[in-house]
């Protein structure tokens, strides 16, 4: 039995992927934060209630277009099995070279990404824990 069997175990994986996936989308928005034209991304948001119901996993990755000839050709495939949401449309905070980026909110999104991640590890390592010692023999 392996232990993503566990309905427990295989919820928190598959919510430490999403948090990983969105800690590099997010710095992905930040080192294009001086790029002309560059809309920022974000992830949809994780739902426990779509992994408990069982919804089938998100289509395959992403293919990268290229917009403009003078564009770099993007070769590898990103790994990633999480859609990822339309870029925000222009707003206020866009600069005059069309980039909008703020760093002050992917600071925000980044901060709470990695809280919920350590959360995620935290959990996990205890329910481990209590896996262990409800393992062990008596008086031991």
């Amino acid at each position: 039995m392996d232990i993503t069997d566990i309905p427990l175990f295989a919820m928190l994986k598959s919510r430490m992927g999403y948090l990983t996936e969105r800690q590099r989308v997010i710095a992905q928005n930040v080192a294009n934060a001086d790029t002309p034209n560059y809309l920022p991304q974000d992830l949809k948001p994780y739902s426990f209630q779509s992994h408990l119901a069982g919804a089938p996993s998100p289509p395959g990755p992403m293919s990268v277009t290229l917009t403009n000839p003078m564009h770099i050709a993007h070769t590898a495939t990103s790994p990633s099995q999480i859609p990822v949401k339309a870029p925000k449309s222009m707003d206020t905070e866009t600069t005059l070279d069309g980039n909008s980026v703020v760093l002050e909110d992917e600071m925000l999104k980044l901060t709470d990404t990695r809280m919920n991640y350590d959360a995620a590890v935290s959990f996990y390592q205890k329910s481990l824990n209590l896996l262990k010692m409800a393992t062990k023999a008596p008086g031991r």
